[in-house]
């Protein structure tokens, strides 16, 4: 086993861009590695900086496993004569692939028996095959955006200045990005640029931090948090807990150093949100607060190098503080000139997009989607609902939103607190944009919920009816988070919505506007939506054939799929009828494939004491099933259904229900069948279960 040591160096990456690069570096490596049959002990290791990409195997094997090769040769009835004898063909294979006539083997296939010859594959040492594998893994890494430079078509985030790549102390040779492989790495841009040769991993480790790298992103978001805490303490204050800023400024730097600054008190009166924006998204400085969690007038900037004279330092980071909060000031009183619901009339003149109009026409889609939403599910909020949907997008056209974009809905928020408006009519201007991200946090009210569920639904089926549907490359719209938002709003506040009347609804409103056509866009968001809800349970962990068993059966009432694919998961794991019940539904649908025809079901018909007994059977159990799934008691309505496999044996074993006797009786007998099947698949598609 040996030690693999392969950097990248590079102009600084975007910060947002190295933790996905890495994740992707150790998957891309450890998948090109098990192809080329090279064993790495426990896996990889990635480290990154702004300025280099690294990637280390501790124990990494020394050469290739051997590999058998199966070859296909030409068929036995070409291969040998009539009295066994191998032909031309045989000969001829068995010459090619360097072998003698008695190694061939024969086997029987799908498409009959054919030749095989098995040849052992001898490994390659891994010093000769990493040359291949590792200007690959360069090229693989994906970005959300990546550069050429010179007159290379090589594409990468940034330009490639330096590759470093041993094994066992041993420089592996390539060239990639017009770049030579090498021995040599580089210190901290600033204060160690030059090249410095390394022999190994240790050696590796104790050079880049003499030359001031730290390139492990773990360390140094440690150390940050360390330092910012100690800077902040030098005016009794406690940095405010900012895991994005945290991580951003970690990716931002290779020996970080923190320092405390201040800005005039009379900013303070700013709403905190801009300050802390400003601060934040601007300059990258921590916000302080004193230990009962009021904002101080101070912050706390990191940076990439020794500080050698801090009050200079200082004097700079609050010179370009002071020009932003006096801007943002300036913004906030100018906003303040003017009503918040004054701006609504200002989204007349701004295009939301060139084939759905002006962000006016869409608020006055929304807006009615929500007082929909609101009479549906909270009648006593109807008004609220309707103020918050017009007010939402007014911030827009702030002046302190056009500065610091981020704050939109937060302004909102907090001009309709200055005006007087009710607090949940102000919260929910804030909380309609959540969830903001994967993952995000929920609206915490009704109104907030109902504003944002409209506004997404609106969005999504506009795009969709303009042909502005996510490709695999590009979702610009963000539809595909708008959908999974729509779906986890639903979910929480367990409003029983028919996305089939929602989608509706919302494509008629638009259909007011534009022309397109309404059923076959119904059918492209639906299915849409049935993938992005298939994709949240998958990552859920629930398998494949649970979760396509439900959604294929019923996809209309999002909050209550996932107790149907819990309890129908826990019957599975607890029941011992689950396979029964399913073969007793496959049993049951196999039979009506050709059955295009749905027949009614006459009990005065049946002819044998097993037909009747099935028909009671079902009969007796229908209701309490259809209550528990009312209910949302699917386990026990999975129970009662398995209760109806006997009778069901039963009549497959005590007549031939297509039988050629009298019509009458066939169809009879096909109608009960039908009446199971469809009662069945109310539940799921038990034909999704491999039984």
């Amino acid at each position: 086993m040996g030690e693999l040591l392969f950097e990248i160096g590079t102009e600084e990456i975007p910060s947002d861009y190295q933790e996905e690069a890495l994740r992707e570096f150790k998957r891309l490596a450890e998948s090109r590695f098990k192809e080329q049959r090279i064993g790495i002990g426990e896996g990889f290791e990635t480290y990154g900086t702004p300025r280099r990409l690294v990637l280390i195997g501790r124990n990494v094997a020394a050469k290739q496993e051997d590999a058998v090769q199966e070859i296909t040769g030409p068929p036995k009835r070409a291969a040998y004569d009539e009295e066994g004898n191998p032909t031309k063909a045989a000969l001829g294979f068995a010459k090619k692939q360097g072998v003698p006539i008695e190694e061939l083997e024969c086997r029987e296939t799908p498409k009959g028996e054919y030749l095989f010859v098995r040849r052992r594959i001898e490994g390659k040492p891994t010093l000769d095959v990493l040359p291949e594998i590792l200007p690959s893994l360069v090229a693989e890494i994906p970005w959300p955006k990546s550069m050429r430079w010179g007159s290379l078509g090589f594409s990468f985030v940034r330009p490639v200045h330096w590759i470093l790549a041993l094994f066992e102390g041993k420089v592996i040779p390539f060239e990639t990005a017009g770049v030579q492989s090498g021995n040599r790495t580089r210190g901290h841009r600033f204060m160690s640029p030059e090249a410095v040769e390394v022999s190994g991993l240790e050696d590796y480790f104790q050079k880049t931090r003499e030359r001031y790298v730290l390139i492990d992103p773990g360390e140094r978001s440690r150390i940050i948090r360390e330092a910012v805490a100690s800077a902040a303490g030098t005016v009794s204050g406690i940095p405010g807990e900012d895991p994005e800023l945290l991580a951003t400024v970690t990716n931002m730097v290779e020996w970080p150093t923190a320092i405390c600054g201040g800005f005039d008190r009379s900013f303070l009166s700013l709403p905190e949100p801009v300050l802390i924006t400003a601060m934040k998204k601007h300059q990258k400085y921590f916000s302080v607060r004193d230990p009962e969690g009021r904002l101080l007038p101070n912050f706390v900037a990191v940076n990439n190098t020794r500080v050698r004279d801090k009050k200079v330092v200082r004097k700079g980071l609050e010179r370009v503080l002071r020009a932003r909060l006096a801007d943002a000031d300036f913004f906030f009183k100018e906003d303040r000139k003017r009503p918040l619901i004054s701006r609504l009339e200002d989204l007349k003149q701004v295009i939301y997009q060139a084939d759905l109009g002006t962000s006016y026409a869409k608020i006055q889609r929304f807006t009615r989607l929500a007082e929909y939403l609101a009479q549906r599910f909270v009648p006593d909020k109807i008004d609220e609902i309707r103020t918050a949907a017009k007010l939402c997008k007014c911030d827009l056209e702030t002046e302190m939103v056009m500065e610091f974009t981020s704050l939109q809905g937060v302004m909102g928020k907090e001009y309709a607190r200055l005006e007087g408006y009710p607090e949940e009519i102000c919260t929910a201007i804030h909380e309609h944009y959540l969830p903001d991200r994967a993952g995000g946090d929920l609206p915490t009210t009704a109104v907030g919920a109902a504003v944002g569920t409209a506004d997404r639904m609106d969005t999504i089926t506009g795009c969709f009816a303009v042909g502005l549907e996510p490709t695999g490359a590009a979702d610009p719209f963000a539809l595909r988070r708008h959908a999974l938002a729509i779906i986890r709003i639903l979910e929480k506040f367990g409003w029983e919505l028919s996305l089939t009347d929602f989608i509706t609804r919302s494509t008629a409103l638009l259909k007011e506007e534009i022309d397109f056509d309404e059923g076959a866009v119904s059918a492209k968001v639906t299915d849409f939506f049935r993938e992005r809800y298939r994709q949240m349970m998958l990552r859920s962990d629930f398998k494949t054939d649970l979760v396509e068993a439900v959604i294929s059966a019923d996809f209309d009432i999002i909050s209550q799929l996932r107790a149907r694919i819990e309890q129908l998961d826990r019957f599975v794991s607890q029941s011992g009828e689950f396979e029964s019940l399913v073969l007793t539904v496959k049993r049951v649908t196999n039979i009506l494939k050709k059955e295009s025809e749905i027949h009614p079901v006459d009990p005065a018909l049946f002819k044998e004491k097993c037909e009747t007994a099935l028909w009671d059977a079902y009969q007796s159990v229908k209701d309490d099933v259809l209550r528990n799934m009312e209910g949302k008691n699917y386990f026990e309505a999975l129970n009662l259904m398995a209760g109806l496999r006997k009778p069901v044996d039963d009549l497959f074993e005590g007549v031939e229900i297509l039988t050629g006797e009298e019509p009458r009786l066939r169809n009879n007998r096909v109608g009960l069948l039908q009446e199971l099947s469809r009662f069945f698949s109310r539940m799921a598609d038990f034909s999704k279960f491999g039984i």
